[in-house]
C-alpha cells in the first residue's frame, strides 16, 4: 500500500522468512551478513536474543522492542479424531480426559507449536495447564514451522497444534481439525507478535527508525478498519506471503469463526486487531506485557526464577517505548492514543486467574500447574 514510501523509506526490503528459527537466525547475522535487521517477533524472542539465550554461541545481540504488531488472532487447532470429546476452552468440565487415557500409551497426545519458548508455546500451555493438564508431563509438545502444520494434521502425526491465522482455520476449511478455541477467548485483547529491531541498526538510524514506525502505525490504522481487510486478506493471500485463498483469511478478518465442531463465532471483537482494542493502544509496547512474558518463562522453567529480579532492568533495555511515543508525537497521532504509563495495568484470564505486573510472584503462587517452585 505504500507506507513505508510515503514515510521516505523506499528501500525497506520485507523478506519472508522460512520459520521462526530462520528468523532467529537472520537476526543474528544482520543485513551486513545477509540476514535482517528486525521484523515481527513472538516475544520475549527479543529478550532472549539480546541475552544471547537462544543464539548460536550464546552470542549476545541487542535488540529494542518498537511497537506491538496486533492482539490475539490465534488458536489451538485439533485432529477431527478428537472431536467430541470435550476440547474447548475449559477443559475441566470434560476434555481433560482425552489427555489421561492417551498417556498411559505408547503414543501420548502429541501437540506443536511454532516456535519454543515464546507466545505460541505459551498458549497452549496456559490452555491446558488451566484444565488440569501438565504440558510438561501429560503430553508431548514440539516445534513445527507454521506451514507444515496443515500436512503434520492431514498426516494424522500431530494431536494438535497452536499457531496463528490462517492455519488453524485453514485445518477446519480442509475438514482436518477443528478449533478448540481462540486465544482471544483465553486471554481477550491479549498481546501477540511485536516488531523489533537491532539495537545497533536503530541506534546508527533514529530518523529512519522513527519513519519505519510511522508506516507500521499508518499499517495498523488501515488494517483496524474492517473495511480494508478484504483487500488485506487479497494481498496477504499471494505467493510471496501466504500462499493461500484469500477466502481463508477473509472471514477470520472480520471475526467470524467457524470452529469445525458445530460452534460458530461472530465477533469482531474477537478478531485479530492492530491499533486499537477495548484496553486502549494495540501498537504501543506496554512493558507490563513485556514483563508477562518474563514471568511465563519462569513459570515454566525456561528463565531462572532469579530473572524477576533483573527483569526491570531487562525491559527497559529492550523495551524502547519512548521511541514509540516519539514517532508517534512526530506522526499527529492524537494524545488520547498515546498511554500515559507504560503498564497496562492487571491483566485476566479465562479461568480467573490474574496477573497484576506490579507482583508477578503472586501471579506464579497462584498457579496450580507450573515448574517454578513459589
Amino acid at each position: 500500500k505504500g507506507f513505508f514510501a510515503k514515510y521516505g523509506m523506499t528501500d525497506v526490503e520485507l523478506s519472508k522468512q522460512a520459520s521462526w528459527g530462520s528468523m532467529r537466525d537472520n537476526t543474528e547475522i544482520g543485513s551486513a551478513g545477509g540476514g535482517v535487521d528486525g521484523g515481527q517477533y513472538q516475544m520475549p524472542m527479543p529478550h532472549l536474543i539480546s541475552e544471547g539465550l537462544i543464539t548460536k554461541g550464546k552470542t549476545k545481540i541487542p535488540m529494542y522492542v518498537l511497537a506491538q504488531l496486533n492482539t490475539q488472532g490465534n488458536g489451538i487447532a485439533i485432529a477431527s479424531k478428537h472431536q467430541g470429546q470435550g476440547l474447548e476452552l475449559d477443559l475441566a468440565k470434560g476434555g481433560k480426559g482425552v489427555f489421561e487415557q492417551l498417556k498411559s500409551t505408547t503414543t501420548p497426545f502429541t501437540a506443536a507449536f511454532s516456535f519454543a519458548k515464546v507466545n505460541q508455546d505459551f498458549w497452549i500451555r496456559y490452555w491446558l495447564a488451566a484444565g488440569g493438564v501438565n504440558p510438561d508431563t501429560d503430553v508431548k509438545l514440539i516445534p513445527v514451522p507454521a506451514a507444515q502444520t496443515v500436512a503434520n494434521m492431514r498426516t494424522g502425526t500431530m494431536d494438535a497444534f497452536s499457531t496463528g491465522d490462517p492455519w488453524p482455520y485453514r485445518i477446519v476449511e480442509d475438514k482436518i481439525g477443528f478449533l478448540a478455541v481462540l486465544t482471544a477467548q483465553m486471554w481477550k485483547n491479549h498481546p501477540e507478535e511485536y516488531f523489533a529491531m537491532r539495537s545497533e541498526w536503530v541506534d546508527k538510524n533514529p530518523k529512519a527508525t522513527k519513519a519505519i514506525l510511522k508506516a507500521i502505525m499508518e499499517a495498523q490504522q488501515w488494517l483496524d478498519n474492517f473495511k480494508n481487510r478484504e483487500v488485506a486478506a487479497e494481498i496477504l493471500g499471494r505467493r510471496g506471503y501466504y500462499n493461500i485463498t484469500s477466502s481463508i483469511l477473509k472471514e477470520p478478518f472480520q471475526g467470524k469463526y467457524d470452529m469445525g465442531d458445530g460452534r460458530v463465532i461472530d465477533d469482531k471483537s474477537l478478531a485479530v486487531l492492530y491499533w486499537k482494542d477495548e484496553r486502549g493502544s494495540v501498537s504501543y509496547p506496554y512493558k507490563s506485557h513485556d514483563l508477562w512474558f518474563i514471568t511465563e518463562s519462569v513459570r515454566w522453567g525456561f528463565l531462572p526464577q532469579e530473572t524477576l529480579t533483573n527483569a526491570k532492568e531487562l525491559i527497559d533495555r529492550v523495551n524502547r517505548e519512548d521511541i514509540w511515543r516519539e514517532a508517534a508525537k512526530e506522526a499527529g497521532i492524537a494524545a488520547a492514543d498515546i498511554p500515559k504509563s507504560t503498564s497496562r495495568g492487571v491483566e485476566t484470564f479465562f479461568d480467573g486467574i490474574k496477573f497484576d505486573p506490579e507482583n508477578p510472584t503472586a501471579y506464579l503462587k497462584s498457579l496450580k500447574i507450573k515448574k517454578v517452585n513459589v
